[in-house]
C-alpha cells in the first residue's frame, strides 16, 4: 500500500512539531520528526525514500535551521526538497537571510496550522518532491 506525501518536521520544540505532525497526518500525510539540523541531515541521508517537503526552524542547537537549509541545498540528492522555514525569527535580517538560502516559504510562528497545511500541500503537489524518487 501506498503511504501518503512524506514530510519532515524539524523543531526543537516538541509541542511544536506535534502540532504540525497532527496537522499534516490528519491530511494525509506520512511525518517524520527531528529536533535539530544535525537529526534532520542524519535522517536524510538514512533514508532511501526521501520527503517530499521539510518544515525546518530556524533557531535550535546544536544545528540550526540555517545550518541545515545551507546543507540541503548543496547536496545535489537533497536539493530539490522544497523546505518551509516555520520560526519566530522575523526580524528583518532573517527575512533577507531567508530569500539567499534556497527556501521555498518563511511562514512566522505563531502560525495557523490549516495555513500551513495548504502551504505544503501546494509544495508536494506540484511535483517538486522527491519521495519515491529512485
Amino acid at each position: 500500500m501506498e503511504s501518503g506525501p512524506v514530510v519532515y518536521v524539524c523543531d526543537d520544540t516538541a509541542q511544536i512539531r506535534q502540532l504540525i505532525r497532527l496537522n499534516l497526518e490528519l491530511d494525509g500525510f506520512e511525518v517524520h520528526e527531528y529536533s535539530d539540523g544535525q537529526a534532520l541531515l542524519e535522517g536524510l541521508h538514512a533514508t532511501d525514500r526521501l520527503p517530499d517537503a521539510i518544515t525546518l526552524d530556524a533557531q535550535m542547537e546544536p544545528r540550526d535551521g540555517w545550518w541545515a537549509i545551507a546543507r540541503i541545498r548543496e547536496d545535489a540528492r537533497l536539493a530539490g526538497i522544497p523546505v518551509v522555514m516555520v520560526t519566530a525569527s522575523v526580524h528583518e535580517h532573517d527575512r533577507a537571510q531567508a530569500q539567499g538560502s534556497g527556501l521555498d516559504a518563511f511562514v512566522a510562528k505563531p502560525f495557523e496550522p490549516e495555513e500551513l497545511v495548504e502551504l505544503v500541500q501546494g509544495l508536494t503537489a506540484d511535483g517538486r518532491g522527491t519521495a519515491g524518487a529512485p
